[in-house]
């Protein structure tokens, strides 16, 4: 049997790839390594962050069509997968994310409140605001229920004709005009293959002579316990929050309200140490979380300053810590989602929408100029 599309990578960009292809009425196969659900890759846990606050007016014009696409899932689904809670963007009041953000922000016509520092504690009376910090609160942003999102965007995929075959690990790919998959259980062939393989993006590219400036981590997820339950908790209207870190510092510092592990908040480092896919494990540098815990001491009095919970999770990094969203260079039926460099949840429907396009021919809706291979070639 031959395939109009295979996709693979069944995480939140694969699956709604391929959940973009089977609307079209495209014969697609998605093909994922581990038995789904798991929590190997990018895609699992309960929840990310959604926000418009971006330095670059490129991520903003795709969010407006991200958030229409989600709202659309959830219709079809049936299911809430977005709650909004607001964004508290913090961060050095002279620095240049905060102010560059909020001038985005103004000119994209994005509410925004900034908070004053002498009345930031009447608004967000549970955090203690760092010495010269500025604070905005995004209003439009919030929670995407995240595992939910994933089995919803292949459930309609599914309904759509679409077929799924998990526990199969591509070992193997021949470019043509006919494109040869084999995996540990079989071979596979279709016109068109759309690579979103997240942190095995590197491997597979490496079948098609394609090298990229990939680079993986393995990120700790902490929770944090409440000293009285309820008091960060989505249920009372806590918001998701942006720590911005002076230079010195390097990595920014994220958060989401108690949820998933009632009593628990989740506050991470945004980033982590450079690991093998499949030997993540085995990195167990805790750095990160010392820098938190010190963090949570100054700034979030009514937590616990050490963690309760620690999982994980992997980005894969390019240079410059934009996607990857390509034909690859020298097979035009060959398409690429890549590097998304632990900011690309969010935007999951749309790069599923551009990369569906982009191996439809059809002119993509967004830009995507900013994610070419070329940049890393010249």
């Amino acid at each position: 049997m031959v395939y109009e599309y295979i996709v693979i990578g069944a995480g939140i960009q694969g699956s709604f790839t391929a959940y973009h292809l089977a609307k079209n009425n495209k014969k697609t196969l998605l093909l994922e390594q581990f038995v789904l659900p798991h929590s190997r890759g990018s895609s699992h846990g309960q929840t990310r962050l959604i926000r418009k606050s971006y330095e670059d007016d490129f991520y903003i014009n795709m969010l407006e069509d991200t958030y229409e696409l989600w709202a659309q899932l959830e219709k079809e689904a049936g299911v809430k997968l977005f709650r909004r809670t607001g964004v508290l963007l913090m961060g050095p009041e002279n620095g240049k994310d905060l102010q560059l953000i909020k001038s985005v922000m103004q000119r994209n016509k994005i509410p925004i409140v900034v908070l004053e520092r002498d009345e930031f504690s009447q608004h967000i009376p549970s955090v203690n605001l760092t010495s010269g910090d500025g604070a905005m609160l995004e209003s439009t942003g919030g929670v995407l229920y995240a595992d939910r999102a994933l089995r919803a965007a292949q459930a309609v995929f599914q309904s759509h004709g679409g077929m799924i075959k998990d526990g199969e690990k591509v070992i193997n790919i021949e470019p043509g005009d006919l494109i040869t998959v084999t995996t540990d259980s079989g071979t596979y062939q279709a016109k068109n293959l759309v690579i979103t393989a997240g942190p095995w993006a590197k491997t597979l590219l490496s079948h098609t002579g394609l090298q990229l400036p990939l680079k993986v981590v393995r990120i700790n997820v902490c929770y944090w316990k409440e000293k009285v339950p309820g008091s960060y908790s989505i249920n009372n209207r806590f918001p998701c929050f942006m720590q911005f870190q002076p230079k010195e510092a390097e990595h920014d510092i994220y958060g989401l309200p108690s949820n998933e592990y009632p009593g628990l908040m989740k506050i991470c480092y945004h980033m982590g140490s450079e690991t093998e896919p499949d030997e993540r494990d085995r990195q167990t540098d805790r750095r990160d979380v010392e820098a938190l815990s010190s963090y949570i001491s100054r700034c979030f009095p009514g937590l616990v300053s050490v963690p309760a919970v620690v999982e994980s999770c992997m980005y894969t990094m390019t240079p410059d810590k934009h996607f990857v969203l390509d034909r690859h260079p020298s097979y035009s039926n060959i398409v690429i989602g890549a590097g998304f460099s632990g900011h690309g949840f969010k935007f999951g429907p749309v790069v599923g929408k551009v990369l569906c396009e982009l191996s439809m021919g059809l002119n993509p809706s967004h830009d995507l100029s900013p994610f070419s291979i070329q940049r890393f070639q010249g």
